[in-house]
């Protein structure tokens, strides 16, 4: 009960109001006005939506195979019982509990073109600029992939690995043909978690690179940002907010769906 409480009032209630505010004309001032559907016709004319919308889908998708490819490598490599490997694990871990904001705040100086230890203007490019966002936001959550697909792959029974090693499969094959397929549903729980994120991102977007340059790193919670702190238009704010609640809910049913992870059948079955 308390976690449905929490859940609840820090959750349900705030998404309930954003959806709410979404049908009204509300500057933070005084009482919201209703305006039927007018934020939800604006999103859809709205170039700038087309835009980030396009620009969210292309952070997703290249933060999932950065952040997927190196978390799973470093996963399956950290789920041995050495001690060394046991210690690098706990040294990999630390930048996941540093707040976004001030590992943005590090890599804007660490970039700088003038003061940091690239003397090119990295953050004034378009190409740059997003390449360097994919970058700070594996950096910080690489770690947490890393310690699912660790636990995933000590989960694994060793005696598969010895039977392929007697039928004299190496080490390749036996990622490939043992390692991978037994972490199907792990993958799974990694790419939920960080589509969900990915289209939540925002922090790192603010301070490195305020939606630029021009507006080619203007995803869609910077834009709702805009428009709800930089315009006043909470209303039209809140549409974009409802509209990324129901993209992400969405998204994360159509892979569990697609993957067979809501049957939850074990990779176990038959040892």
């Amino acid at each position: 009960m308390p976690g449905v409480l929490f859940f609840a009032f820090f959750a349900v209630v705030p998404m309930l109001l954003a959806f709410y505010l979404s049908f009204t004309s509300w500057d933070g001032l005084g009482d919201p006005q209703p305006v039927g559907l007018d934020n939800w016709r604006k999103l859809i004319d709205d170039d700038r939506m087309v835009q980030s919308l396009w620009l969210t889908v292309l952070l997703t998708a290249a933060s999932w195979v950065f952040q997927t490819v190196i978390a799973l490598l470093l996963g399956v490599w950290a789920a041995g019982r050495q001690r060394n490997r046991a210690v690098l694990s706990a040294i990999f871990f630390v930048p996941f509990l540093l707040s976004s904001t001030a590992i943005a705040l590090l890599f804007y100086a660490l970039l700088d073109p003038n003061f940091g230890i690239i003397q090119e203007n990295i953050l004034g490019s378009s190409s740059g600029a997003f390449l360097a966002i994919v970058f700070v936001g594996g950096w910080q959550f690489i770690p947490f992939h890393t310690l699912i697909y660790q636990g995933g792959a000590r989960q694994i029974p060793e005696v598969l690995y010895q039977a392929a090693a007697i039928d004299g499969a190496g080490r390749y094959r036996q990622f490939f043909s043992i390692t991978l397929p037994q972490l199907r549903h792990t993958v799974t729980t990694s790419t939920v978690l960080l589509v969900v994120g990915s289209l939540t991102y925002f922090e790192t977007v603010l301070i490195l690179t305020k939606g630029g340059p021009g507006t080619d790193t203007a995803i869609l919670p910077y834009l709702m940002y805009e428009a709800g702190f930089k315009s006043y238009d909470f209303g039209y704010a809140s549409a974009i907010a409802s509209f990324l609640v129901v993209a992400a809910t969405g998204l994360s049913l159509i892979l569990v769906r697609l993957t067979g992870f809501g049957s939850m059948r074990s990779t176990r079955e038959g040892m």
